[in-house]
């Protein structure tokens, strides 16, 4: 269908995509669902085909759990998991371990989206972390449970998901529904379930009334939802926090919703009242509409013009309509569209700080790979690093997540703000030249040996910069910026140099003499790649 507004031809079809299956289609499908693709990641995927690596890319596979890495953890052995321990009685200890085990629960989230299996799950995660805004709360034991609940139903029942947040001791935490109870309800939660995690609030269109609810709604959630507390926090006998309804402190009348609901009522219903009134609000072909706009935001483009709006983002609704709000078949049904491939949406989203960093690491398959404190301790550096950018993984900045996800116009150019695209050069060039977190007399130096190695023609100066480009930019890089990367990387010499160059190190493993120049000559190139506005587009 053509886009009426620039005249060029834009498939919005969800149709299958039967267009050329080349490294530039698979480089664009694997940046979009993962941290950081490698090159031979993006020629396997060639080799597979789109279906057989859509489907490899969406499954979720199990991981471990966080482990003890501070000498404060005083109640789990140095290396075990802390995720069902105590805590001690005295609560000054009992914070200090409470502060020893965000650390590790900071360099576990760090330490995934590192060493990522092929897989959508990290990319899900933090979408997911990100719609639903909530940040660690009083025990790390309840925010590490839901951090698992979101990365092990990413791809499942979102309706589902919505109720097992709704009671998720973390989110009664952080938006007081711990506190909600018949004597004093509270709307915290009620209001963001319908403004920011079902159907959106929508233009105003009278006194107390949206377009997709009332006020009045909101007060009758408040009641839906009294009567659930959190118990076992930072414990000194009960290994797990839980989430416990007490009838007492519910709220049993009958609550009636306004006209967007079509006057439906809830009725007493003990623990399971709050389930019904989710099934309610999932009545609403408003709801699949809102997370599908949501999801095309994150893994396609931010710019939902009209043309989107009555196609893609309609029929990503009706699919979900039609699998009972299942995530799966709309994004399997999405990333083997003809839209996602077409060439309007490639490089049309700016990275964010995670997808910044970890595509520099990842791409040039630079892994922590010490000892395990050191390794965490590397990648809490890599924390700091994105905080000071303004994406620290479970720490949006308000319950409405990041700003680059939802606020108009700038959407992802909040990312290149005039604050942080300096800083973005700076830590580009801290990875790329100076050796990246030294910790522990290590650096996390990019292992650009072994990314070129791994290319296809490494002897080839033409060839490590066609090959460099398709791994960090979602477009073709013009000639005179691919001239200028050869002559970093050759230092200007002529071609050979580089091959005669390269030919010695290949011939003497492990001869510093050798590797150290190639190593420097790559370091600068990439410093200069990761220069370019094309490398932090995706």
């Amino acid at each position: 269908m053509p886009d009426q507004g620039t005249g060029n031809d834009i498939s919005y079809s969800l149709t299958p995509y039967t267009g050329p299956w080349t490294k530039t289609e698979s480089a664009h499908l694997l940046r979009r669902l993962m941290f950081g693709p490698t090159n031979q990641q993006m020629l396997d995927a060639v080799s597979n085909g789109m279906n057989a690596t859509v489907t490899a890319l969406l499954q979720i596979p199990t991981v471990g759990e966080p482990l003890t890495i501070s000498p404060d953890e005083t109640f789990v052995p140095f290396g075990t998991t802390w995720v069902n321990a105590l805590y001690p009685t005295d609560q000054a200890q009992s914070q200090v371990i409470q502060n020893a085990r965000n650390i590790s629960l900071a360099g576990y989230h760090y330490e995934r989206m590192n060493k990522e299996p092929f897989s959508i799950a990290e990319k899900m995660g933090l979408f997911w972390v990100n719609h639903f805004g909530a940040t660690a709360t009083f025990d790390a034991r309840a925010s590490f449970d839901y951090y698992a609940l979101l990365r092990a139903n990413s791809l499942g029942n979102f309706k589902q998901l919505v109720k097992d947040v709704a009671i998720n001791p973390n989110m009664l935490l952080f938006l007081n529904g711990a506190s909600n109870n018949l004597f004093s309800p509270n709307e915290n939660f009620a209001r963001e379930l319908l403004e920011l995690f079902t159907i959106g609030k929508g233009p105003q269109i009278g006194a107390g009334d949206y377009t997709n609810y009332t006020e009045a709604d909101v007060a009758a959630g408040a009641k839906i939802f009294t009567g659930w507390i959190v118990e076992g926090l930072r414990s000194d006998t009960v290994t797990d926090v839980t989430a416990t309804f007490t009838p007492s402190l519910h709220d049993t009348t009958t609550k009636t919703l306004s006209a967007h609901f079509g006057g439906a009522t809830i009725s007493a219903n003990g623990a399971n009242e709050y389930a019904d009134y989710i099934d309610v609000i999932f009545q609403q072909n408003e709801v699949a509409l809102f997370i599908c706009r949501k999801l095309y935001r994150y893994f396609v483009n931010y710019d939902l013009t009209a043309a989107v709006e009555s196609t893609v983002i309609q029929d990503m609704s009706t699919t979900l309509l039609a699998n009972n709000y299942e995530i799966l078949p709309v994004l399997a049904e999405l990333f083997t569209s003809e839209h996602f491939y077409d060439i309007s949406v490639r490089g049309a989203l700016i990275k964010g700080p995670l997808d910044m960093m970890y595509s520099m690491l990842n791409g040039t398959e630079t892994q922590t790979n010490f000892d395990l404190a050191t390794d965490y301790e590397m990648q809490l550096n890599v924390y700091w690093v994105a905080e000071t950018l303004g994406q620290a993984y479970f720490e949006p900045p308000s319950v409405a997540g990041w700003p680059a996800y939802y606020q108009e116009p700038s959407f992802s150019k909040l990312w290149v703000n005039a604050t942080h695209i300096k800083e973005r050069f700076d830590i580009s060039a801290w990875f790329a030249v100076f050796g990246g977190p030294l910790v522990n007399g290590n650096n996390f130096r990019l292992n650009v040996l072994t990314f070129l190695d791994n290319l296809s023609l490494p002897s080839d100066a033409v060839a490590v910069i066609d090959d460099m480009c398709d791994v960090f930019t979602p477009k073709n890089v013009d000639a005179t910026q691919k001239l200028i990367l050869k002559a970093i990387l050759t230092n200007s010499l002529p071609d050979f140099e580089w091959t005669l160059q390269y030919n010695e190190y290949l011939a003497n493993p492990g001869n510093t003499t050798f590797s150290d120049p190639v190593r420097t000559r790559l370091e600068l190139t990439l410093n200069r790649l990761f220069q370019m506005p094309e490398f932090h587009t995706m």
